[in-house]
């Protein structure tokens, strides 16, 4: 079960990744017929939680929130957490919580990264894994405990896995693929998806009633530490910010699912 667990980490990631005025969870916005804008989505300041069932086990939850922005080598810069917390009550798993950080600006095509890493923090290891994101060297340098342990060509729109939290959200609705490269812990990988343009409506625990959805589906071809290579499915829902709100996945078990059961705004 720990194993599979960690199966769990890259479609969270998919789905996936403050101060004002709180939105009601039922207040959606319809007069837009397009996706989002990133600006439109950072602006949100959204705050999302997501349960991660196995069949009728709940694996753990998934808290996405952006930090207080940051800068990066002189550079205003946007700074997303995804953290994984790990359900104490599975047998062998124990309490586990990772942390994913990462520092990302956009431009007007995609939301791209400085640098992304990994915070264990349950066995107080921080920073255990990073990816820094060179673009005038045109390559990834990936390190480990602090030790360099290999270097990548940069292939844009580079970033770490968690950015297609957003980056998924600009094609939600809209006919045609996305390609997004993506680097994590010393490899990288391709996810590939399309969206359809119909909608239905689907029910969750973070709204009162049920939200019009588009579904989407994709490829991550994404080998490593996640134990994930393969198709996968994930629902948006058809309002101004195509909110993410389930994903599932196919591991050796069966499947895996994502779903969202608390989501906030918080606009500046």
């Amino acid at each position: 079960m720990k194993h599979l667990f960690r199966k769990t980490r890259l479609v969270i990631l998919l789905l996936i990744l403050t101060a004002g005025e709180l939105y009601s969870q039922t207040q959606f916005i319809y007069e837009r017929s397009e996706p989002p804008t990133m600006q439109m989505m950072l602006d949100a300041r959204e705050v999302f939680e997501y349960e991660v069932r196995y069949g009728f086990l709940t694996l753990g939850w998934v808290d996405v929130e952006l930090l207080p922005d940051t800068t990066w080598n002189g550079k205003k810069a946007y700074h997303m957490r995804t953290r994984i917390r790990s359900n104490r009550r599975i047998p062998f798993v124990g309490t586990r919580i990772v942390d994913y950080q990462n520092i990302f600006q956009f431009n007007d095509k995609w939301p791209y990264s400085f640098v992304f890493w990994r915070d264990d923090v349950h066995d107080e290891e921080y920073n255990s894994v990073r990816a820094v994101f060179d673009r005038e060297e045109d390559e990834v340098r990936f390190f480990e405990h602090g030790e360099a342990v290999d270097t990548l060509s940069l292939e844009e729109p580079a970033s770490g896995g968690d950015i297609i939290f957003y980056y998924s959200r600009l094609y939600a609705g809209e006919p045609g693929a996305y390609r997004m490269p993506v680097y994590i812990e010393g490899e990288k990988g391709t996810v590939t998806a399309t969206s359809r343009t119909e909608t239905r409506r689907r029910e969750y625990d973070a709204f009162d009633e049920p939200v019009e959805t588009y579904l989407s589906e994709g490829h991550a071809d994404v080998d490593g530490p996640f134990g994930f290579n393969g198709n996968f499915k994930s629902w948006f829902s058809a309002d101004d910010l195509r909110i993410p709100v389930e994903a599932h996945v196919k591991v050796i078990f069966g499947n895996v699912k994502v779903r969202l059961i608390s989501y906030e705004r918080h606009a500046e």
